[in-house]
């Protein structure tokens, strides 16, 4: 193993939400008069989370959102907690195989509730326990600012640079490099359309993993 922690996004990297999410997110603006493919909405807020996301949304359609947002969008968040949602492939099986004494983190925009619940689907709470940070709740600027991956580094109590993070979004792959981590952009899920891994090499990262026998591959396991 050549570094001492992992880091893990959570959305996109450990679960395929992200284009669920963003089909929900584009097919809203649309219904509501602000024509949104799911790709524009993917582009323009994915890997945000509170603030930063909603200004984002409002700043595209030009006024505020109306008001069945919220309904909609917490109706939409209850269903897939409820039903879960299937892992990237071959997610749950890397992160079973990694040693148990390797300090690990989750490092994401959602909810504590959100990663909770998911790994609870996954099978994986064990493997994190309380090692889960949410940019909305532990740090005062979230993704694309890198407190986040400094915070969670900070709690496993390993130096950032000793890190790897696993990252797949623009936003949050900008984060992760500046924060001094070994950053490996993750292109397996769904919304990775080609291309993707051109956007997060122009942000800085390194190495782009295409699944996750590459990431074993660059972390030497």
């Amino acid at each position: 193993m050549k570094f001492d922690a992992l880091l893990f996004d959570f959305d996109g990297v450990l679960i395929e939400s992200e284009y669920l999410g963003n089909q929900h997110i584009a097919d809203f603006l649309t219904r509501a008069g602000h024509p949104t493919t799911t790709e524009e909405s993917m582009a323009n807020f994915m890997g945000y989370s509170g603030r930063d996301f909603i200004t984002r949304l409002e700043s595209w359609i030009g006024r505020p959102l109306p008001d069945e947002w919220n309904t909609e969008r917490l109706a939409e968040n209850d269903r897939l907690l409820a039903e879960g949602i299937a892992e990237v492939a071959g997610a749950v099986a890397f992160v079973r195989s990694l040693p148990a004494d390797l300090p690990k983190a989750v490092v994401s925009s959602s909810s504590t509730h959100w990663i909770s619940t998911h790994l609870d689907h996954l099978d994986l709470a064990d493997v994190f326990g309380t090692h889960i940070y949410s940019g909305a709740e532990h740090v005062t600027r979230g993704k694309p600012a890198p407190d986040l991956y400094l915070y969670g580094a900070a709690q496993l109590g390993i130096p950032i640079d000793r890190c790897a993070i696993l990252e797949d979004s623009p936003v949050g792959a900008t984060g992760a490099v500046a924060s001094g981590g070994h950053v490996i952009g993750l292109c397996a899920g769904q919304h990775c359309a080609p291309g993707h891994d051109a956007r997060l090499r122009a942000i800085g990262v390194k190495e782009i993993a295409h699944d996750f026998d590459d990431v074993r591959r660059m972390l030497g396991l």
